[in-house]
């Protein structure tokens, strides 16, 4: 993933560069504007940043029309390769960063519970799956992330893509409570029983805000439950 946009200027040019995080950081040329074209490395870069959590092509268009040929040609390029929108990913704030890339539970109880309870309390994103290892048993994966993402009042609740694979049975959020239990508790129920008849299930957290403009960073943190007509995965650390 495109994490963010930097430039390296030295007499006479300026290199573009974007960091990329899958998870290892790299750099990746994305062109160079020559001694001419300086006066717009600062505005392409904050338009390119820009585009990344807003996707405002229009925006990014009104400096690449200024920018020479094959420099536009090339950003597009660029874009059109390497920055395909990823749901989850950005705020207006910022990129959305993974604090801890997996975490294991071998079942769903208490000390799963209290986890999560942690991680919502202080505003993390969560996203979790079941998996089955070779032995048949069944087990939790949780990525936690740096914030969670906003979605308008009118949008679909929901910041993590939908597998494109198999088919999706039914959605449950925590804007329909199950009877005497907060939200975490709900969402563990709601998983816990759709794994126990097999399927695969990802819960995630959002931001749902309770307006269509200026949404973000306002409204009722939510979980998200995704149940799927298809088996659970396969544990991918099991040897």
């Amino acid at each position: 993933m495109v994490h963010s946009f930097i430039a390296h200027t030295s007499p006479g040019r300026c290199r573009v560069f974007a960091l990329v995080k899958d998870p290892d950081d790299r750099l990746e040329v994305v062109t160079t504007l020559g001694a001419g074209d300086l006066h717009l490395s600062d505005e392409l870069i904050s338009a390119l940043n820009d585009f990344l959590s807003d996707r405002d092509n229009a925006a990014l268009q009104t400096v690449l029309d200024r920018a020479p040929s094959p420099v536009r040609m090339a950003v597009q390029q660029f874009l059109k390769d390497k920055c395909a929108p990823e749901a989850g990913t950005f705020t207006a704030y910022g990129p959305i960063d993974i604090v801890r890339h997996a975490v294991y539970f071998s079942r769903i109880d208490e000390e799963l519970e209290d986890y999560l309870e942690g991680a919502y309390m202080i505003g993390l994103g969560i996203r979790m799956s079941n998996e089955r290892g070779t032995d048949g048993d069944v087990g939790w994966v949780i990525q936690l992330l740096s914030d969670e993402v906003s979605v308008p009042a009118s949008a679909e609740p929901r910041t993590w893509a939908l597998p494109t694979e198999v088919k999706l049975l039914n959605t449950w959020t925590s804007k329909q409570p199950l009877a005497g239990l907060g939200p975490v508790r709900s969402a563990l129920k709601a998983a816990a029983g759709a794994s126990a008849e097999g399927h695969w299930v990802r819960i995630h957290t959002l931001l749902h805000s309770d307006r269509d403009e200026g949404f973000e960073g306002s409204g009722t943190s939510e979980f998200v439950v995704d149940v799927f007509d298809a088996p659970m995965p396969l544990q991918e650390l099991d040897e």
